[in-house]
């Protein structure tokens, strides 16, 4: 997307936000919309994050919407599964109870199959027109709208990013009649990271990895003036597809998700872009490009009309006629540098009306002939698209203005419009993050230099602790070496608690701590970011390398480094604090610390606020795989403290093989923010609170779900037992010993990795035996459908050889028993998961599948079914989770 600076010509927009653009008529129907979707209570206090990821009854239905109040709450839960029908807002009337038919399922079927029409013909035809009927009263872009408006930046950031995922055109520009405001959504698009192929003028491609605010690249806008015969968004959708595949980007009233008139989405401005995948027969331009679209007429919204052709390198305008109106109305726009393109479908009698227009406009545009394209009915379609590409792709090439969102945001504050990331609270956490990123010029050297706690000294912290831990589970070792250990661990940390914490670890601890819920939730998300920014960029092999990488990554090699460096996060800062608590903590215990002396004690307090609201918090160290049993034990104690009476946990937790879509899993099941990709993945085990709303505690039997991803486990055969295996058995191990559902994901049905069954044989031991569900997720094949239980023995009864390998760690005899002789699967408690492959197409411009969402939903519902149940173990109590902790 590198390309020339961006060039600007922004005039002096401070009164072109008029009153006039926002007629009386339109305030009332925005309310009237609000009302009608049951939006109006979320005007004065906006909808959040936490409010629309609550699990209720509906998370185990996959229910139809019944009023158009249903459709706010529907769009949200078939965004987050990732579903590609989320826009479709049709319902199905809900029917009083005594009106609905009482015959069985199969009674009605074999009635209509075998329906005399001889019969009293118009009493069934009246019995019929009682049935639920499909409504579609309202427009899907009315309902978007609606909500953004109801919703508080990080909800809007949530829909933003799972829309993007989707593959849907993302609200750019957000109408606002009721306040007389556009908002432009620079905020909302930040958190959206995309990868694409970078091919330069000279050298080889790689893949380039960004967030979609950043990166300059020609855009080109579609708008549309009066009346036009032609679909602007049918002609991007068609523009964006390759020949064989229809991409449905950009809703069109030819979709049949919702048909009606828009009341309030008009002036909505939307975004989308082309990436390129680096495959030629994919590739449509050779760089990324920007599509701008305008819902409404240019002449109704000539504000956001103008921050288009300040930003686009080109803007299409498709209109039937061009009157003396409409030809004064653009020769406003005279010296603009922006190319303009017309695409005509003139009126029969109105061909030398708009020659001579055109012909006017011709010099003050600095048109051609070539710049106006006619589309009538005879039109060749596929020709006249390719027609449009060539454009696109002859001025992509040429020089010609390359914008980011950063730049438009820059132009649409020019014009007036409000920009929806300079609120207070936003900019001072954006200053904060800054302070202490600016000082970050080598990720590796700023982690030696200022996170001390970490290192080389937690690393021989760890490896005392275990050697202690290691010792419980041989039986007790002579109590002069376990006094050796603890003497050498009462040093080490004492060498920690010598350290005070670094100036950048201090304003992160200021950041936290900040009396605003607000400022806190948005200096994470800048902290996150920042971040992100800073971390020395890293060469990116082609995708094929990595997929012939991964395989012998995957084997019986050297497993001490990862394949991917782990990159500097929040994690590393919140790390930081758990070690001067522990420190703390272990000085205290020994009596070589007053209590009252302590400066750390707040620590777990200020942590526990951040997983309630949303953050993934790390309970097991990715870099030493160790817990910090007093950091995890106080969190544990501040949880109980904050939940109060509604404190019962269930624990769910995923394991298995790297790359197997864990933490993607859990995300579209959950709307959860475990990192994903390669090379951002956990390397220990992170945990997030899941709140269960209180009218459906009771039902399902817990009032929370405590949700924890861990790092990839390798799998392999005996070659690999060895000291990775046992520090993976023990991650497995305190995770599955701490849960109530324990999914393990494969990339083969035959490849459990032997950590999972080592810590099988450990809890066996100890009679805990957890749900287990056993995910196989296809990552290539799309075409499998799904979801469906799996054949289970090839997976119950084969001669378990992971199983010989865990037993020679476990210094056992008894490694020929099979999965199933483990009691390891319980046909009653368990299933074999099929999960078709994530992506439709080939990324970057491929939508999640439906049959991967459709799967996932599935899964969820059965392991919401099992936990209400009572198929897996018994909910626990904040108080019994510690003692499990230290017990593990």
């Amino acid at each position: 997307m590198e390309g020339d600076d961006c060039e600007l010509q922004c005039g002096d927009g401070a009164n072109e936000a008029q009153d006039s653009d926002f007629p009386t008529v339109e305030r009332s129907r925005l309310q009237e919309m609000l009302s009608l979707l049951g939006l109006e209570t979320y005007q004065a206090q906006k909808l959040g994050l936490q409010d629309a990821l609550q699990i209720s009854s509906d998370s185990m239905r996959n229910w139809a919407p019944q009023t158009p109040k249903d459709l706010p709450w529907n769009f949200l839960r078939k965004l987050q599964a990732l579903s590609a029908e989320a826009r479709n807002t049709t319902m199905v009337l809900d029917v009083p109870a005594d009106a609905r038919p009482v015959e069985k399922e199969s009674q009605v079927e074999e009635e209509a199959i075998y329906w005399d029409t001889v019969d009293d013909i118009s009493a069934d035809i009246y019995s019929f027109s009682e049935l639920p009927t499909p409504d579609t009263p309202v427009n899907p872009l009315d309902l978007l709208c609606a909500l953004l408006l109801s919703s508080d930046g990080f909800l809007q950031q949530e829909i933003v990013l799972r829309m993007s995922l989707c593959q849907f055109a993302l609200p750019l520009v957000l109408p606002d009649s009721e306040n007389h405001s556009h908002t432009f959504l620079l905020w909302a698009l930040r958190g959206i990271v995309r990868t694409w192929w970078a091919q330069p003028l000279r050298g080889a491609g790689s893949l380039r990895e960004d967030s979609v605010v950043l990166p300059r690249a020609p855009a080109f806008a579609f708008v549309r003036m009066e009346v036009s015969s032609n679909s602007k968004s049918q002609l991007l959708n068609a523009v964006l597809s390759p020949g064989h595949r229809q991409r449905d980007c950009f809703w069109h009233r030819d979709l049949s998700l919702g048909t009606s008139p828009r009341e309030v989405a008009d002036g909505l401005v939307e975004i989308s872009w082309f990436l390129p995948s680096g495959r030629e027969d994919l590739d449509l331009f050779p760089e990324p490009v920007a599509f701008l679209n305008l819902r409404g007429d240019i002449g109704s919204h000539w504000l956001q009309f103008k921050l288009l052709t300040e930003v686009s390198s080109a803007v299409f305008i498709l209109t039937d006629n061009i009157s003396k109106k409409e030809y004064k109305l653009l020769s406003s726009m005279k010296g603009s540098a922006t190319k303009y393109y017309f695409i005509l479908s003139p009126y029969r009698g109105k061909r030398n009306s708009n020659l001579r227009f055109l012909n006017r406009l011709t010099p003050v545009l600095r048109m051609d002939h070539s710049h106006v394209l006619v589309k009538v009915s005879s039109t060749d379609g596929a020709r006249f698209v390719r027609r449009v590409r060539s454009i696109v792709a002859n001025v992509a090439r040429s020089p010609c203005r390359r914008v980011s969102v950063e730049d438009m945001a820059h132009a649409a504050r020019k014009l007036g419009l409000k920009v929806d990331e300079d609120c207070e609270e936003c900019q001072r956490a954006k200053d904060r993050m800054e302070r202490i990123t600016r000082s970050i010029k080598d990720s590796d050297a700023y982690c030696r230099e200022e996170l001390r706690l970490q290192g080389e000294l937690w690393r021989k912290v760890a490896r005392v602790e275990k050697e202690l831990c290691q010792g419980q589970w041989a039986g007790d070792p002579p109590d002069k070496h376990r006094a050796e250990l603890r003497l050498r661990l009462l040093e080490l940390r004492t060498q920690q608690s010598g350290h005070d914490p670094a100036r950048g670890v201090q304003e992160f601890i200021a950041g936290i701590s900040c009396p605003s819920l607000g400022e806190r939730q948005y200096f994470l998300r800048w902290m996150e970011w920042g971040l992100a920014w800073v971390a020395q960029p890293r060469p990116r092999p082609p995708p094929e390398t990595v997929l012939t990488l991964r395989p012998k990554q995957c084997g019986a090699g050297d497993l001490s480094e990862p394949l991917w460096p782990e990159p500097l996060g929040v994690e590393h800062f919140l790390r930081e604090m758990g070690q001067f608590y522990e420190a703390e903590s272990c000085l205290v215990e020994a009596g070589t610390l007053p209590a009252g002396q302590r400066r750390f004690a707040h620590f777990p307090g200020l942590a526990l606020e951040l997983l309630v609201r949303g953050l993934p918090l790390e309970l097991v160290d990715g870099s030493t795989r160790s817990a910090p049993l007093h950091w995890i034990t106080g969190l544990l104690k501040e949880l109980q403290v904050r939940l109060e009476r509604r404190s019962r946990l269930v624990v769910l937790s995923a394991l298995g093989a790297p790359g197997t879509g864990k933490s993607t899993l859990l995300n579209t099941m959950f709307g959860l923010r475990f990192a994903t990709g390669r090379g951002r993945g956990p390397r220990g085990a992170f945990m997030q609170l899941v709140t269960v709303a209180e009218s459906f505690s009771q039902d399902l039997g817990c009032d929370h779900i405590l949700v924890i991803d861990s790092g990839g486990l390798i799998g392999g055969t005996l070659a690999m037992a060895g000291e990775r295996l046992e520090l993976e058995a023990s991650l497995a191990a305190l995770i599955m010993g701490l849960s109530n559902v324990t999914v393990v994901s494969l990339a083969e049905t035959r490849d459990i990795p032997p950590a999972i069954v080592h810590a099988f044989l450990r809890l066996e031991k100890m009679g805990h035996v957890p749900n287990y569900q056993f995910v196989y997720q296809n990552v290539h094949d799309t075409s499998v459908p799904g979801p469906k239980l799996w054949e289970r023995r090839p997976l119950l009864e084969q001669p378990a050889e992971v199983s010989r390998a865990a037993a020679q760690v476990d210094k056992q005899g008894d490694g020929l028993r099979t999965l199933a002789d483990l009691a390891f699967c319980d046909p009653d408690k368990q299933h074999v998961w099929h999960v078709p492959g994530l992506w439709h197409g080939v990324p970057p411009m491929a939508a999640v599948s439906l049959g991967y969402s459709e799967a996932v939903f599935e899964l969820k519902r059965c392991l919401l079914e099992n936990i209400r149940n009572g198929l897996s173990n018994p909910n626990r109590s904040i108080q019994q989770l510690t003692e499990l902790v230290r017990l593990l």
